[in-house]
């Protein structure tokens, strides 16, 4: 029988951050160079980070510490997160970002605007850290601390973060410090934040996409939606209209392709590949419903993908099917949140046609259907 092999846990960059701040600081005060650093981190456990760089010139401290992401490499994977450190002229800790953190620019994020993104628990570990080796010493002064990761701006486009309002680069992250290998918890809580960044800009309606190529789409479709309007959701379909309902959001629209939209319809709200097989004979049952015959019905229930079944109604003409998936994929929402939202569905080829469309309501809220 094959091993399992476990998989390596990697540290977040408010981890790493936090490492490079102790190394910096206590190098300035000591005037040696550091090879490594201990810190605990929010989930109680101490960890030993090596140090990339540490250097000193009697007014300022810089230490480095590359982002290793473990088995589960994201973005930053492999980033140099550097802390400068230096004396300030006012007591207490001073936290700000350098080069390539990017800086808040629109509310709804747990950082006010016009702040760097570095976020709420990563800042308390760097406060923490330094507050520690001050004590270690027996000082008392005010220290300023400014985190940079280079080539971050060019990181941050393969980020959430230019769509979140977050410019210049990457996001300073982690709540329990570590990153859990193949985790979806990252993935759920970047659309929990979209979905606030809509919603504090003032969007009622949203637009949650499978991904990139269907957002594009969808962006051709509702023009008239400003982008943070335009959430990724993956696979995670029934988590993000529950958070839609939650956050009072009165519009989602759906866009996306045969394939997991297939999945949505027959109420499978988690629609990564290997959570649920399509069920040919419900599409059989719709395509009967749509007006095929019974050589056509067969062949759907025959068919090894849903793509070849919309091939294959697109062949025979028959686009009342596609209609009324659009409305299975509605009423399946609609179920999943218990009711009070509009919902629309759209469904596209690969090439961007749409083939079929449905909006339903279930609740008496009035919905502003022209925007947010």
């Amino acid at each position: 029988m094959e091993t399992k092999k476990t998989l390596r846990e990697g540290y977040t960059t408010g981890s790493c951050a936090t490492a490079a701040t102790k190394a910096a600081l206590t190098a300035l005060i000591t005037g040696q160079v550091q090879a490594e650093a201990t810190i605990r981190i929010p989930i109680g456990r101490v960890v030993t980070f090596s140090l990339a760089s540490c250097s000193f010139d009697g007014e300022t401290a810089t230490a480095s510490v590359v982002k290793d992401g473990g088995d589960d490499p994201d973005a930053t994977h492999g980033a140099l997160i550097v802390s400068t450190v230096s004396w300030a002229s006012s007591p207490g800790v001073h936290i700000d970002g350098g080069e390539g953190v990017g800086r808040i620019t629109k509310p709804g994020l747990p950082v006010p605007v016009g702040e760097a993104a570095i976020n709420p628990v990563p800042r308390q570990m760097i406060r923490e850290a330094v507050n520690e080796v001050l004590a270690q010493y027996g000082l008392h002064r005010g220290v300023k601390v400014v985190i940079s990761v280079p080539g971050g701006e060019e990181i941050a486009k393969k980020t959430l973060n230019p769509r979140l309002g977050i410019i210049g680069g990457i996001s300073i992250l982690g709540t329990r410090g570590i990153v859990v290998p193949f985790s979806t918890a990252a993935y759920r809580a970047s659309i929990v934040q979209a979905l606030q960044v809509a919603k504090a800009n003032g969007c009622r309606h949203v637009v949650i996409t499978t991904g990139g190529r269907s957002e594009k789409y969808a962006m051709q479709e509702y023009p008239h939606l400003p982008e943070e309007a335009f959430i990724e959701m993956g696979d995670f379909v029934g988590f993000t209209l529950k958070q839609c309902k939650r956050l009072g959001i009165k519009m989602v629209s759906m866009v996306g392709m045969m394939g997991k939209f297939s999945k949505v319809a027959q109420g499978v709200m988690m629609v990564h590949s290997k959570s649920a097989p399509v069920d040919f004979g419900f599409l059989a049952a719709i395509a009967e419903q749509a007006g095929a015959g019974p050589e056509l019905v067969a062949a759907v229930r025959g068919a090894n993908t849903a793509a070849q079944v919309g091939d294959m109604m697109q062949e025979a003409g028959c686009m009342k099917f596609f209609e009324l998936l659009c409305e299975a994929c509605c009423q399946a929402a609609l179920h999943e949140v218990g009711g009070g939202l509009t919902v629309a569905t759209s469904i596209y080829t690969m090439n961007g046609q749409q083939l079929g469309k449905a909006v339903q309501t279930d609740g008496d809220d009035e919905v502003d259907r022209c925007g947010c």
